[in-house]
């Protein structure tokens, strides 16, 4: 049987034999302070405990990690939500004031400024009929996400702005990279545009992107007509500068934008199809 060799931490004494010492011979440390010597070639001694260096520590360890990660991750999330889900409110609300023209106010006041120019979140039908008053605001139509709206489900904002009437109508398409969607106010007559807002989920930065912006796009569509003279179809069109269509007047033409061609018509079709939901409503004197 091999004689091992123990170490003294301490001193650096060797010690040979089965065992260490119980004390260091020269500087008296106890045995605890002595640590085996393992010659080249030889089997390591036996580690008590856990093995760090085994794969069955890795994947604990690796468990336990994404456990933690996991927790701590959904906590954070369900900290964060209300804040969240109060900022994506702000958000919508800002984007229906900005359809009324109303653009500049601060996101500290526009849920004020909201309650106080929107009068009622409806939900109407293709007939015309109100599915929900929307007087309790916020449970009505402003609850109802677009992927929901139909034809028997369709928002509608009414207002007040400066004590005249105004419909806002929500509306959502498809641009050229992904989803656009927008809104439009309407005056009391429920035919001339007021102001509308647009904006986009991918939409190429300088072309497509411009739906976004006021002096370059939406603000063409304010004093618009939107349908055609004997109120029996959508009118208002976006088309490309110069382009003759036929039926089509200067009163409910739009401006498409110059080297975007897809999401411009992405606009267009937006409009057609979203209003036109609203056709009976909209024909409809109050």
């Amino acid at each position: 049987m091999a004689i091992k060799k123990f170490k003294c931490k301490v001193c650096g004494y060797i010690h040979e034999g089965d065992a260490a010492p119980e004390k260091c011979p020269q500087c008296q440390a106890p045995a605890s302070e002595f640590e085996e010597i393992m010659e080249a070639g030889a089997d390591k001694p036996v580690k008590k405990g856990l093995n760090t260096d085994g794969n069955a520590y890795t994947i604990i360890y690796s468990c336990i990690v994404v456990v933690i990660v996991a927790f701590l991750l959904a906590f954070v999330s369900k900290v964060l939500e209300p804040k969240s889900t109060a900022n994506v409110r702000i958000d919508k609300k800002s984007q229906i004031l900005a359809a009324l023209n109303l653009r500049d106010v601060k996101s500290e006041n526009v849920e004020k400024t909201y309650a106080e120019v929107v009068v009622a979140d409806e939900i109407i039908n293709k007939d015309g009929n109100v599915i929900n008053d929307g007087a309790e605001k916020d449970k009505g139509g402003f609850a109802v996400e677009d992927k929901n709206i139909s034809e028997h489900n369709l928002p509608l904002y009414v207002c007040q702005v400066n004590g005249e009437t105004k419909y806002v109508i929500p509306v959502t398409g498809k641009g050229l990279w992904d989803a656009i969607w927008g809104y439009v106010a309407l005056n009391a007559d429920k035919n001339t545009i007021y102001g509308v807002y647009f904006s986009h989920k991918g939409e190429t930065a300088g072309l497509g992107a411009i739906i976004t912006e006021y002096d370059k796009f939406q603000k063409q569509f304010e004093g618009k007509k939107l349908m055609n003279e004997d109120n029996s179809a959508v009118a208002i069109s976006v088309v490309k500068k110069g382009k003759v269509v036929n039926g089509l007047s200067d009163e409910s033409r739009c401006d498409a934008i110059t080297g975007a061609t897809l999401t411009s018509a992405g606009v267009d079709n937006m409009l057609h199809d979203c209003i036109s939901r609203y056709m009976t409503f909209l024909n409809t004197n109050e």
